[in-house]
C-alpha cells in the first residue's frame, strides 16, 4: 500500500490512504486492534479484580453492589452522604451511624486500612466494592472516591417523611445483607 504523509508532513506519522487498499484489506484495517464489546468488558472486569487490595473483605457481589450503588445515589440526592476518608472518619468518630462503603482498588492501601477497625468499634456496617470510580459515579462526583458513608439524616435540614421512609427501607435491606456477608466472612 502507498503511504502518504500527514498534513503537517511529520516524518514519523504516516497513514494509509484508504483508496489504495483493496476492500478486504480495508475492512481488516478498520477492525484491526478493536475487540468486541464482550471481550472489552471481560478485560475490564479482570483488571478490576486484579487490582483489588488484599484486605478488601467482605467484598460485595454483583447484586449487592448494584443495590448499594442505588442506595448511594438516593442518599447523594437527599444530601445524606459523606464522601472521602477524612469526612467519613470524622463522622464515625462523632458517633454518626450509617453504612460505610469502601473502594477495594485503593493504592496505597494504607489510606483505608484503619477504616474497617474504626467501623467495627463504632458498630457501623461496612462493605468493599471493587472500583473507586464506580463508587464516585454512584455518589454523583467525577473524582474517584475512597469511601462513602450513607446516613439516614441529612447534613442540614430535614427529609420529608416519604423520602425518609424510602431511604430507610432500602438502607435497612442493604445493611442487613452487608451484616450477613460480614458474618459469613468471619
Amino acid at each position: 500500500p502507498k503511504v502518504s504523509w500527514s498534513e503537517n508532513n511529520h516524518p514519523h506519522k504516516p497513514y494509509f490512504v484508504a483508496a489504495t487498499l483493496p476492500p478486504p484489506l480495508l475492512e481488516l484495517a478498520k477492525n484491526m486492534g478493536s475487540d468486541t464489546e464482550a471481550e472489552k468488558s471481560t478485560q475490564k472486569e479482570k483488571k478490576k479484580v486484579i487490582s483489588l487490595a488484599p484486605i478488601a473483605k467482605p467484598l460485595a457481589g454483583k447484586k449487592l453492589q448494584k443495590r448499594t450503588f442505588k442506595l448511594i445515589q438516593k442518599a447523594a440526592g437527599q444530601k445524606c452522604l459523606k464522601r472521602g476518608v477524612k469526612e467519613v472518619v470524622k463522622s464515625i468518630r462523632r458517633g454518626q451511624k450509617g453504612l460505610c462503603v469502601i473502594a477495594g482498588n485503593i493504592s496505597p492501601i494504607d489510606v483505608i486500612t484503619h477504616l474497617p477497625i474504626l467501623c467495627e468499634e463504632a458498630g457501623v456496617p461496612y462493605v468493599y466494592v471493587p472500583s473507586k470510580e464506580d463508587l464516585a459515579q454512584a455518589g454523583a462526583t467525577k473524582r474517584p472516591t475512597c469511601c462513602v458513608l450513607v446516613m439516614l439524616k441529612p447534613a442540614k435540614g430535614e427529609l420529608s417523611a416519604d423520602d425518609l421512609e424510602k431511604l430507610k427501607t432500602e438502607y435497612e435491606q442493604v445493611a442487613d445483607d452487608v451484616k450477613e456477608l460480614s458474618a459469613s466472612v468471619i
